[in-house]
């Protein structure tokens, strides 16, 4: 078969100046191979768990990942014929059930990532994971589904022998607040409990706008045998959740609210705002209201429990009605939006903002807060961190703009690593390849620009590929 060749150049991503990039290839060589710390993702834990192989390649490359269904989507391939399958109780066109034919349309419209972040992560999977030696086209879809399979059928391709061959260290899972986090507690029984953590995500009892939010109360109650319909009960049910998640190795929590408002109420006010929500009759500006003060509860637990807050607001989630009620959450239709940081967090950061014990991680889908809100903030707030470029900017492009957008007023310091935030396993080293590549490069500029001493950049390029994110997530 006369197929282009898929080559991954040992200099990619690298600045193209010679001098700046003999100095990124410098560093990059000194960090390239150290441990994985994915402290913040959405892989399934049942992988870990039960270490079953793989079904096919189309169920674990294409079907979950909502960067390659959004991207052909907006194309016109209908999510039913990647395998997507829509909510029970919906009615429409057939769902594609052959993982053969999914990953022949795939490929077919492989072109389409060109240029884009997937299209490196994918490209590094088939070449490095799998071994394949020509790119994906129409021509060599079959050859790569065979030679896939092929591989995942033996044991060196189970999830954990991936998980030892890709250098993890830990990686993080996300459970919402209700998940009795079973492949949890199969990981601490075969020793793996250390390696594969979870992350407390309590979005669901927590957003009075969430889907079934009343229920979701009642079930809260249940677990923890709280009076969860009271307020005060329900504040002791989410403690005892945070425990509980504690005890199966978490040391985060998780809020993707729609902002990043936050709101330190009376008991009164928050007392009759968590009846309302519960009635079901509390408006939109109610309920943003009880999530920014939700907010403020969630730090003050954190200075109780020590669990490490992350706050990732901005997102309209479910924009497109029509994908939302045939598919339900998380299938690619969430636009990021404007969002203010500086007068949103004012209440929380007033409160519990100057608190040694208390770490918040703040990241963002608006660009444009780097340097005039969120650089600022955490350059001051001894209990602010800023996460990395995220979802639509974990990307080259997306990386470098935040280093250049960040660093001059909130330094290297006062960020937390590189988290890759993804349901693709396989993608995992990929994304982490990428942000090493483009931390050494922005380093190797300011050291060529006799900005930053080249020791110096080395101990850099080691605390951004590795201890800022073991650290921040108290690892």
């Amino acid at each position: 078969m006369n197929a282009p060749l898929l080559a991954l150049h040992p200099d990619r991503l690298f600045p193209a100046e010679r001098e700046t990039r003999a100095v990124a290839r410098a560093l990059y060589a000194s960090v390239k191979d150290l441990p994985i710390i994915s402290p913040h993702g959405h892989t399934d834990p049942a992988w870990f768990a039960e270490d079953a192989p793989f079904a096919n390649p189309a169920d674990l490359l294409i079907v979950p990942d909502h960067y390659v269904f959004r991207m052909l989507y907006s194309q016109g391939v209908a999510l039913e014929d990647l395998g997507v399958r829509p909510v029970e109780g919906t009615n429409g066109r057939a769902v594609e059930t052959d993982p053969r034919a999914i990953w022949r349309r795939f490929a077919s419209h492989y072109p389409l990532f060109c240029g884009t972040p997937s299209r490196i992560w994918h490209d590094w999977v088939y070449r490095e994971v799998f071994g394949l030696e020509v790119r994906l086209t129409p021509q060599t879809a079959d050859l790569y589904y065979d030679r896939i399979s092929e591989r995942l059928a033996q044991p060196a391709f189970r999830p954990r022998a991936l998980f030892e061959r890709f250098g993890i260290e830990v990686i993080a899972t996300t459970e919402g607040a209700l998940d009795d986090l079973r492949h949890h507690q199969k990981l601490h029984a075969d020793g793996w409990g250390k390696k594969v953590i979870t992350t407390f995500r309590p979005d669901q009892v927590l957003d009075p706008e969430f889907e079934g939010f009343a229920a979701n109360i009642g079930q809260l109650g249940a677990l923890t045998g709280e009076d969860a319909f009271s307020y005060a009960g329900y504040l002791r049910a989410l403690a005892a959740r945070r425990a509980f998640f504690k005890a199966m190795g978490a040391t985060s929590t998780d809020h993707g609210h729609p902002s990043a408002m936050t709101a330190d109420l009376s008991l009164a006010a928050a007392e009759r705002l968590f009846a309302r929500a519960l009635s079901g009759e509390i408006s939109a500006e109610e309920a943003e209201l009880f999530r920014g003060h939700m907010l403020c509860e969630m730090a003050r637990m954190s200075l109780d429990d020590g669990l490490v807050m992350q706050i990732h607001p901005g997102s309209l989630r479910n924009h497109n009605q029509h994908v939302f009620a045939r598919f339900g959450r998380d299938k690619g239709a969430d636009i990021p939006t404007r969002t203010d940081y500086v007068r949103a967090l004012r209440p929380l950061l007033n409160k519990y903002g100057n608190e040694p014990g208390l770490r918040v991680i703040v990241f963002t889908l608006d660009e444009t807060s780097y340097a005039r809100e969120l650089a600022p903030l955490a350059g001051h707030y001894p209990a602010l961190k800023l996460g990395p470029a995220w979802w639509f900017h974990d990307s080259p492009e997306g990386m470098r703009r935040f280093r250049e957008q960040t660093t001059e007023t909130a330094g290297f310091y006062n960020t937390v690593g590189f988290n890759d935030d993804t349901r693709a396993f396989l993608s995992i080293p990929a994304r982490h390849d990428v942000a090493r590549r483009m931390d050494c490069g922005f380093l190797a500029k300011l050291v060529v620009e006799h900005r930053l001493e080249e020791d110096e950049a080395f101990v850099l390029a080691h605390d951004l590929s590795y201890r800022l994110a073991k650290e921040a997530y108290r690892l």
